[in-house]
């Protein structure tokens, strides 16, 4: 790659490496974060919200969005929200070209916008020095001569340190600092907790209004995870979250998702009891074996009740009972 750069020498903005190079930012979040680092005092002195300085640039809706977002998540935006003396909210925005913790925004936007800037030190004295033209100065000659390369070592010295260094015992190994007994173990989320901010999080790939950022997931895990500990499942919990959204489009996915996990947050399952199975009846005693003493060989049989007779001689009488001819027949 042929690389040609001349350096302006006047109307440019002086761009630190970590903005240019940022793995996170996008190119629209690096071109908004420059163009108003380098607007002059009379227009950064402004109170033009970033959406105006943005729709200068190009940058509308969702693009806008998006690049607002990353320079939030890398800790170049931060915005305050307050309401005002007659009741009217505020937001106040401070982009810095440098990533600010809470603490440092806070203590920068008390300060003012000089806050943390370092101070100016005082002109060298005298006026500045003329520059010599020419060739680069000499130096004087101390008689070494300046060799290319170190001269060789004898190779039989690194042998010998190898040796010595095989003989040296090795370090044991130091145990394990053992937990103090004041100090507090840091809690293990809960694997609703892990789920939840997983379904959050995958919630761009179905809706790109729904992009949440890490903390903004963690800030709604807790709502998320009571889906999840009342029988909803995920895929169950992302089709409730991504389905029948505004026509307009979401202004906001934080406020968005909190109103409607709290909305439709699904009644508990009830505890059902479980139905005692039913006693189990004994069964009755299994009578002996008795002998038959109907007609024919002799031959026994296990009687339910009081029976005498078998079945088979039980059946072959009563066959015989309905053959009799009747008493009128006989007159």
């Amino acid at each position: 790659m042929l690389r040609h750069a001349i350096a302006p020498v006047r109307r440019y903005t002086k761009a630190s490496h970590d903005v240019v190079r940022h793995s996170r930012l996008n190119s629209d979040a690096k071109v908004l974060l420059l163009y108003v680092q380098g607007l002059p005092d009379s227009e950064a002195a402004a109170p033009k919200p970033l959406s105006e300085h943005a729709a200068r640039l190009g940058l509308k809706g969702r693009a806008y969005q998006k690049a607002k977002q990353l320079l939030a998540d890398c800790g170049y935006l931060h915005e305050w929200r307050e309401q005002g003396a007659r009741g009217r909210w505020v937001t106040e925005q401070l982009l810095a070209n440098v990533t600010l913790t809470r603490d440092e925004a806070s203590r920068a936007r008390e300060g003012g916008a000089d806050a943390g800037v370092p101070s100016e030190r005082p002109p060298t004295v005298g006026g500045p020095g003329e520059r010599t033209v020419g060739d680069s100065p000499r130096t004087e000659d101390s008689g070494e001569k300046d060799l290319p390369h170190p001269p060789p070592q004898d190779r039989r010295a690194p042998v010998a340190d190898e040796a010595a260094e095989a003989e040296e015992p090795e370090p044991e190994a130091e145990p394990e600092p053992e937990a103090e007994p004041g100090s507090v173990p840091v809690p293990v989320p809960a694997p609703e907790l892990a789920e939840a901010e997983g379904v959050l999080l995958s919630l761009r790939h179905a809706h790109r209004d729904l992009l949440l950022g890490v903390r903004e997931a963690r800030s709604l895990a807790d709502a998320a995870a009571e889906w999840l500990r009342r029988g909803v499942s995920a895929p169950d919990l992302r089709r409730a979250l991504t389905t029948g959204l505004p026509a307009d489009g979401v202004r906001s996915a934080v406020g968005f998702l909190r109103h409607r996990l709290i909305q439709k947050l699904p009644a508990a399952r009830r505890q059902v009891t479980p139905t005692p199975p039913p006693e189990r009846v004994a069964a009755p005693a299994r009578r002996s074996l008795v002998t038959c003493p109907g007609p024919g060989d002799e031959h026994v049989f296990r009687p339910r009740n009081d029976e005498t007779h078998c079945l088979r001689c039980r059946t072959a009488a009563a066959f015989e009972a309905t053959l009799q001819p009747l008493g009128w027949a006989e007159a």
